[in-house]
């Protein structure tokens, strides 16, 4: 058996990507990280009781991702298993600016902090972050884009950079965007520390979870706002868990498709080939 962990992996999209690893990949064995146990063990019984035959492959992992402590416990229960991938899939779109870069940008930080020193040589990490982060960075002056477009930025300067945003009064949508404009910057940094991995990042697509059903105008529906079920939104992050890939330190699109950090590049258009 290969270990994966996914955080926020008791609903939504991460749900779907613990479910999707079961059905998919027989040889794996998904560690359902769940900020609150409870809600995981009853994820966990829901999966087990469709498919009794994944009652030794999928385990609840108590994961919050705000709370170092409790990460750095999470990893501690892992010690001497070693994983083929982390998927950073914990995130929020709405609440104070902090909050929102606290689990979207930091959040991933202590999770590929404690677990990283678990992952094989050549494992995997997934961050799954959103198409409003290329959607946000492309409406930034020069100055802006040249800074989330810079891989040899250091840790120190975006933790320094997220500090300093923390502090600003913004919109809601202009948060979650930039939340994941710097969540698509770390995985250019946490590639660049470790290229004995494979470290990606891919938006999961316009899915319908309690995170985006918050975005949608009174009386209309999600099927209106074109919005896709939780199993369509685990495409992108299986792709980059498993699949054969060109390069480290990416950012596909819903599709599995390579897509640029500064602009959005719809499903189905040519994959982007630039640097």
């Amino acid at each position: 058996m290969r270990n994966v962990v996914v955080t926020g992996g008791n609903k939504g999209i991460g749900l779907a990507i613990v479910q999707a690893i079961l059905e998919e990949h027989p040889d794996e064995l998904v560690y359902l990280g769940s900020r609150d146990a409870t809600r995981g063990d009853e994820a966990r019984d829901g999966l087990v009781r469709a498919h009794p035959e994944w009652k030794e492959r999928v385990k609840v992992l108590p994961l919050d991702v705000q709370d170092d402590a409790s990460v750095a416990a999470a990893a501690r229960s892992l010690e001497g298993t070693k994983l083929h991938g982390i998927v950073n899939n914990a995130g929020i779109a709405r609440g104070p600016r902090r909050e929102v870069l606290d689990v979207n940008v930091l959040g991933v930080e202590r999770v590929c902090t404690h677990f990283l020193p678990l992952l094989e040589r050549g494992g995997r990490i997934v961050n799954v972050t959103s198409a409003a982060g290329p959607s946000w960075l492309a409406t930034q002056p020069a100055d802006e884009r040249r800074f989330f477009l810079d891989a040899n930025v250091t840790w120190p300067e975006l933790r320094a950079r997220v500090e300093k945003e923390s502090a600003v009064a913004a919109e809601e949508n202009a948060t979650y965007g930039l939340s994941k404009a710097f969540a698509n910057l770390y995985t250019l940094l946490l590639a660049r520390e470790h290229p004995e991995l494979q470290v990606n990042a891919c938006t999961p697509g316009f899915i319908e979870t309690d995170l985006t059903r918050g975005f949608l105008s009174s009386g209309q529906s999600a099927a209106d706002a074109g919005m896709k079920p939780p199993a369509a939104g685990a495409r992108a992050p299986l792709f980059l868990l498993f699949g054969e890939l060109e390069g480290t330190g990416r950012y596909y699109g819903s599709d599995a498709k390579r897509s640029p950090l500064d602009a959005y590049r719809a499903p189905g258009a040519p994959a982007y080939e630039g640097p």
